[in-house]
């Protein structure tokens, strides 16, 4: 009886804690993103999300796709959307959402009709503008670059895509960019393609058996990048 009494009050609420996490789990999401995508493109589809949702518990991680990896496999996130830079993990789910093509932000100005103009010789004249080298476009641009024996680092750097195109028509260089659907170039500029250079994968992680929310917003992940791809 002395024990019955001390325990009774945990095991007679199990069927409430039950619920009550079982209510939680089906009202959360929990998601992993590059800084870039959780500020630029996952603000208006998480809105969206909470109008289908209005309890969502929601937590955003700022994490790349071996961070994104182990908060999956420790099942601390519900889903990641990444750059990939190499194979997903094994045992987790993937689905590839784009594939963006590199291009150069030059100067409308600019005599060269080609890319490759401008480092013939194995090096440029022109300034290098990117994002930080431990982008994983930049990483790929430079790899690519090493590979046809090209030397052309970075000399001005910025925290984000919109800039590019900023210090470019300001006169401060070339830029590496993304070739996204709808992507509108200012007066003044135009777009070298990379052709050869690999593309920038984006792909959606995720585990097994995804609570409601998370599978809700791993669907509508997929509709919008069915409706970009298709522009």
């Amino acid at each position: 009886r002395e024990l019955f009494a001390f325990a009774e009050p945990f095991f007679g609420r199990l069927g409430e804690i039950s619920r009550r996490l079982r209510a939680e789990e089906n009202s959360r999401l929990r998601l992993a993103a590059p800084a870039t995508i959780l500020r630029a493109h996952l603000p208006a589809l998480l809105s969206e999300h909470k109008r289908k949702h209005p309890d969502l518990h929601l937590r955003l991680y700022d994490a790349n796709q071996a961070t994104a990896e182990r908060l999956l496999q420790k099942h601390e996130i519900d889903l990641a959307v990444t750059e990939l830079e190499g194979a997903p993990a094994a045992g987790l789910n993937s689905t590839i959402l784009l594939r963006l093509a590199p291009v150069l932000i030059v100067p409308q100005n600019l005599k060269m009709k080609t890319a490759a103009e401008l480092w013939r010789g194995g090096s440029s004249p022109e300034t290098l503008i990117s994002l930080p080298p431990d982008e994983v476009m930049v990483k790929q641009f430079q790899s690519h670059l090493r590979r046809l024996g090209v030397n052309w680092q970075t000399k001005v750097e910025v925290s984000a895509m919109d800039l590019i195109p900023i210090y470019v028509a300001l006169g401060f260089g070339v830029g590496l960019s993304l070739s996204v659907p709808r992507m509108k170039i200012a007066r003044g500029l135009r777009t070298l393609p990379l052709p050869g250079f690999p593309p920038l994968v984006i792909a959606v992680l995720s585990q097994k058996n995804l609570p409601a929310p998370a599978a809700s917003f791993l669907d509508q992940i997929k509709r919008q990048a069915r409706a970009i791809t298709a522009l």
